[in-house]
C-alpha cells in the first residue's frame, strides 16, 4: 500500500501545516475514516485518499491558512474547528467536564473509539485530555455492560438446536452467527477495547490479545455443517470465551456447566457471569440502572439510535 494514511497525515501536518499556524492549536487525525483507525489499505485508504489533518483553534472565527491542494499525490484536506463545537457535534455534547452515566450509556461505542483512535500530532488546547476522558468506561459501566453482553449470548445458546431439530437449518446458522457476534463484543469488554462499526469488526477482533486462539473456535461455529456440529462448537465458544472472563480475574472465579434447558436434548455450557459482576457493581447511579433495566436490550437500543441528536431520546430511559 506504500505509506499508510496516518503516516501521511502526520507528515502532511508536520511539513506544510504546522509551520503555517501561529496561534494557539491542536491537530490530530481523528474521527471519520479507516485511516484513523488504522485498517487502511489499497481498497480503503480511505475512500477520498486525503493527506487530512483536523485542527483545532480557540476562535471560531479564526481564518485558516490556504494549503497546497495536493501532497505526496493525494488531496489534501483540512478541518478546522474548536473542541467544544467538534466534539459536541460528534457526541451532542461537550465531554471537556467529564460524562454523566448516562452519557457513558448512550453514546455508540464507535462514535467513542474513532474520537479515541487517530493521533494527536500537536497539543496547545488540551485535545487528549478530552480524549484520555473517553478512553474507556468507568470500571461500573463497564461491568453492566459486560452484563448486557453475557445476555445477548445466554438466551438463545439452546436455540440454534432448536431451530436446527425442526429442519431450519438456514435459521441456526443465523441464531449460531448472532451467538459468535455476541460472544465476540464480550471479548472486546474483557480486554476493555472498543469494538468498531461491521466492517472493520472481525478485522479489530483478530487484533486482540484472544484474537488468534479464539478466531478458529469461533469460525467453526459458523462454517458448521449441521446443527449437531453447530451446537458442539457453540459449546466450545462459550467456554473458550468464559475460560478468558476467569483467567482475566474480572470476577470471582465463575463455575463452567453443560445443562439441557427443559430436558430438551440440546446442550448448553453455561456460567452465571451476569450475577458475578452485577455483585461487583458499587456506582449508586449504575446500580440502580442494573436493577431496573431489562438486562441485554440497551446493546440493541444503542446499535439503533447513532446519530448524535438521538442521545437525549435514548438518555431518558437512564434518568
Amino acid at each position: 500500500m506504500g505509506i499508510s494514511g496516518l503516516e501521511l497525515c502526520r507528515r502532511f501536518y508536520a511539513e506544510v501545516v504546522g509551520p503555517l499556524i501561529d496561534v494557539p492549536h491542536s491537530a490530530a487525525l481523528i474521527g471519520r475514516g479507516s485511516e484513523v483507525l488504522g485498517f487502511d489499505d489499497d481498497m480503503s485508504p480511505d475512500h477520498n485518499c486525503e493527506a487530512r489533518v483536523v485542527l483545532f483553534v480557540e476562535d471560531a472565527a479564526w481564518s485558516p491558512p490556504e494549503v497546497p491542494g495536493e501532497f505526496l499525490g493525494r488531496t489534501t484536506l483540512l478541518e478546522v474547528h474548536t473542541l467544544e463545537a467538534f466534539f459536541t457535534q460528534q457526541l451532542g455534547f461537550d465531554p471537556s467536564a467529564g460524562l454523566a452515566v448516562q452519557d457513558w450509556f448512550t453514546i455508540p461505542e464507535q462514535h467513542l473509539l474513532i474520537l479515541t483512535a487517530g493521533e494527536v500530532f500537536h497539543d496547545d488546547l488540551g485535545l487528549q485530555a478530552v480524549r484520555d476522558r473517553l478512553a474507556y468506561y468507568p470500571d461500573d459501566v463497564w461491568r453492566y455492560l459486560m452484563i448486557a453482553a453475557w445476555w445477548r449470548v445466554h438466551p438463545e445458546m439452546n436455540l440454534a438446536g432448536r431451530a436446527g431439530y425442526v429442519g431450519d437449518e438456514l435459521g441456526s446458522a443465523l441464531i449460531g452467527a448472532h451467538l459468535v457476534d455476541g460472544l465476540m463484543r464480550v471479548c472486546f469488554l474483557i480486554e476493555r477495547q472498543y469494538a468498531p462499526y461491521a466492517k472493520w469488526f472481525g478485522t479489530a477482533f483478530a487484533r486482540l490479545a484472544c484474537g488468534p486462539e479464539l478466531l478458529p473456535i469461533l469460525c467453526a461455529v459458523v462454517q458448521a455443517d449441521g446443527w449437531q456440529d453447530r451446537e458442539k462448537a457453540l459449546m466450545a465458544a462459550y467456554e473458550a470465551v468464559g475460560t478468558l472472563h476467569n483467567e482475566r480475574g474480572i470476577t470471582a472465579p465463575v463455575e463452567l456447566g453443560i445443562e439441557q434447558m427443559w430436558n430438551r436434548p440440546f446442550k448448553v455450557v453455561w456460567g452465571d457471569f451476569p450475577r458475578a459482576l452485577s455483585d461487583r457493581i458499587s456506582d449508586p447511579e449504575v446500580r440502580a440502572i442494573a436493577d431496573r433495566w431489562p438486562v441485554g436490550g440497551i446493546e440493541r437500543v444503542r446499535d439503533q439510535f447513532w446519530k448524535p441528536a438521538d442521545r437525549l431520546k435514548v438518555a431518558a430511559f437512564f434518568g
